[in-house]
C-alpha cells in the first residue's frame, strides 16, 4: 500500500494474538482525512481489539501504525492523545461520583502555578457543547444522568482534548432513536470540519446512513473495504457473516390462546431512591404471542423482571402464572413454569468458572435424565450439551468442557438461550436476548423465539433495540419511569412515534387514548 498524506491514519499488517486466538490477523486499514469510516464485523471479529491497538490499550505482535504518512509508536492512551486520537468506549470510562465537568477535564486539567483553572476549563467546555449541540449539565454527578447524556460527556472529553481522530466503539447500543439521530448529525458535523472518524458497529442501517466507507472484518481477518454508495445492507451482511442472511424476521400473524401470565397492579421498590422502580403495572401475556416491553434503559424494566422472576421482592400487586398465584413463591418454584434469559449474563445467567456442559444443566442436574441415586450421569450431561452446542452454533475453544468465562460474550449468550428454550416452559422471559450479537446470531435467535411462539409458548420480551421491538413483537408495551404509558400494535405505530412515548413526551390515558 502506497503511503501519502491523503490518509491521516494507516494501520498496516496489524496482528494481535491472545492465548489460543488470533484476534487480528494481518489487518490493514486506512482512514482518510475528514471521512467517516465504519468498521463492521460479527461478535469476536476483532473490531474493538483493532481500535484498542490504535488507542494504545494493546500492543500488536506485528505491523505498524502511521499518522500522516509517518510511522508512530503508541504505547498507551496518553501517546494516542498526544497524537490527537480519542476514543469513546463501548462501556463508558467515567467516574460516577464526579461531576460532568470534572469527568471531562480529568487527566487534561488546565493549571496555573499548580492550581486548577476550573473557570477557564468550564468556558472551553461550554463553548464546545454550544457549538456541537451537546447540551449537558456540567454540575450534575455522572451517576445521576442518563446513558445518552453520559455518552455526550465522553464525546466532550474527546473534543476538550482537541482530538482530530475520533473512534466510536458501538456508540448507539444504549441510545434512543432520537439520540441516535442526533449522534449521526454530530458525527457528520465533525467530518465536515475535517475530523476523521472510525465508527465500530454491526448495525447496518446506521452504517448506510452515516459512513463514507466500510471495512469488514470476519473472524480476525480483513475481508475488504467498500464505498457505502456502491453497496447495500444485504451485500454488507454477506461480507460480514460469509453467507446470505435474512435481515427481516419472517413470521405469520400471532394466534393468541389462553392467558399464561397475568400481572396486576405490581409495584417493585427501587434500590436507589425512595420511590418505587415499578409503579402499579398491569398486563398479561397469552399463549402464542410475543409481548415486548420497550423503553429507554433505566425505566424500571430490570426491576419488573426481577420482581417477576423472584430476584427482587415486590411491594404490591399480584403475579399469576398458569392460573396459580406466584407473588410470594421462591425463584425455584417460579422456574417450574418459567424460563428466564436474564439481562446480565454474567451475574444471573452463568457460573463463569463452570464448564459449558455444567452451565447447560444448572437448573436440571436433579432430573432423572442427568442423575441416578444422587450421582450425576456425566455422559448424559455431555451428550446433552453437545446437542445444544450444535443446534445453537455455540462456538468455544474446547466444546462442552470449555470454561464459560473464556468464551466471547455472544457465545455465552447463545449458550443461555439454548438452555432456557430447551427447558420447554409455558412462559419464556427474554431480556435483551440479542444484546451485543451480530446479524447472523440475531437471525438465529429471532427464528427460535418465533418458533417457540408458534408452538404455543407465551413470550415476554424486554428489548432496547427498536428494530427488534418492531419486527419481533405482536404487542408492544412502553415503559417510562416505572409505569406502562402505552400499548401498541407494531404494524400501526412508527419508530418515531414509539420513541416519543419512550422519552416521556407522550402517554396514553387509562382508556387507551393519547393524553
Amino acid at each position: 500500500m502506497e503511503t501519502n498524506s491523503e490518509y491521516v491514519i494507516e494501520m498496516l499488517h496489524i496482528t494481535k494474538i491472545f492465548p489460543g486466538i488470533i484476534a487480528n490477523d494481518d489487518i490493514s486499514l486506512q482512514l482518510r482525512r475528514g471521512e467517516i469510516h465504519a468498521l463492521l464485523g460479527e461478535n469476536g471479529a476483532g473490531k474493538s481489539t483493532l481500535m484498542s491497538v490504535l488507542f494504545g490499550l494493546y500492543q500488536p505482535e506485528a505491523g505498524e501504525i502511521r499518522k500522516d504518512g509517518v510511522k508512530v509508536e503508541i504505547n498507551n492512551p496518553n501517546d494516542a492523545t498526544a497524537l490527537k486520537i480519542g476514543m469513546v468506549h463501548q462501556h463508558f470510562k467515567l467516574v460516577d461520583v464526579f461531576s460532568v465537568l470534572d469527568n471531562i477535564i480529568l487527566g487534561a486539567e488546565t493549571t496555573k502555578l499548580g492550581f486548577l483553572q476550573k473557570k477557564e476549563a468550564r468556558k472551553k467546555v461550554e463553548a464546545l457543547s454550544q457549538k456541537y449541540g451537546l447540551k449537558v449539565d456540567l454540575d450534575a454527578k455522572v451517576e445521576d444522568i442518563t446513558v445518552g447524556m453520559q455518552q455526550r460527556v465522553e464525546i466532550l472529553k474527546m473534543l476538550y482534548r482537541d482530538n482530530e481522530i475520533l473512534i466510536f466503539d458501538e456508540p448507539t447500543a444504549v441510545l434512543t432513536p432520537q439520540e441516535i439521530d442526533e449522534l449521526m448529525v454530530t458525527m457528520k458535523e465533525f467530518a465536515k470540519e475535517g475530523k476523521s472518524i472510525l465508527f465500530i458497529s454491526h448495525k447496518l442501517n446506521e452504517i448506510m446512513t452515516v459512513a463514507d466507507r466500510v471495512s469488514v472484518l470476519r473472524k480476525g481477518k480483513y475481508i475488504g473495504t467498500v464505498d457505502t454508495k456502491d453497496t447495500n445492507k444485504q451485500e454488507l451482511s454477506n461480507m460480514m457473516v460469509g453467507r446470505p442472511v435474512q435481515l427481516e424476521v419472517s413470521k405469520t400473524p400471532a394466534k393468541p390462546g389462553e392467558e399464561v401470565l397475568r400481572v396486576e397492579h405490581l409495584s417493585v421498590p427501587s434500590h436507589v431512591h425512595k420511590r418505587n422502580a415499578v409503579n402499579d403495572v398491569s398486563f398479561s401475556v397469552r399463549k402464542g404471542e410475543i409481548v415486548c416491553i420497550a423503553g429507554i434503559d433505566g425505566n424500571g424494566q430490570t426491576e419488573l423482571i426481577y420482581g417477576l422472576s423472584g430476584l427482587d421482592k415486590t411491594s404490591g400487586g399480584s403475579i399469576t402464572l398458569c392460573g396459580q398465584e406466584i407473588t410470594h413463591h421462591s425463584i425455584e418454584r417460579r422456574g417450574e413454569n418459567m424460563s428466564h434469559i436474564p439481562e446480565d449474563r454474567h451475574k444471573h445467567g452463568l457460573v463463569l468458572d463452570f464448564s459449558l456442559e455444567q452451565n447447560m444443566v444448572l437448573q436440571r442436574f436433579n432430573d432423572p435424565q442427568f442423575q441416578q441415586h444422587g450421582f450425576i450421569k456425566r455422559d448424559a450431561v455431555r451428550s446433552y450439551a453437545e446437542t445444544l452446542i450444535e443446534a445453537y452454533d455455540v462456538r468455544s475453544g474446547q466444546g462442552p468442557i470449555t470454561i464459560a468465562r473464556s468464551m466471547s460474550g455472544g457465545n455465552q449468550q447463545k449458550a443461555i438461550i439454548a438452555r432456557e428454550v430447551d427447558r420447554d416452559k409455558p412462559l419464556i422471559v427474554a431480556v435483551q436476548p440479542t444484546r451485543g450479537l451480530d446479524v447472523g446470531a440475531i437471525e438465529h435467535i429471532h427464528s427460535q423465539l418465533v418458533a417457540q411462539r408458534d408452538m404455543g409458548k407465551a413470550i415476554l420480551l424486554v428489548s432496547l433495540e427498536l428494530d427488534e421491538v418492531m419486527s419481533l413483537s405482536d404487542r408492544i408495551l412502553v415503559m417510562y419511569e416505572g409505569e406502562i404509558v402505552g400499548e401498541f400494535d407494531p404494524k400501526k405505530i412508527s419508530v418515531q412515534e414509539l420513541g416519543l412515548y419512550m422519552a416521556g413526551a407522550k402517554r396514553m390515558g387509562k382508556e387507551g387514548t393519547q393524553a
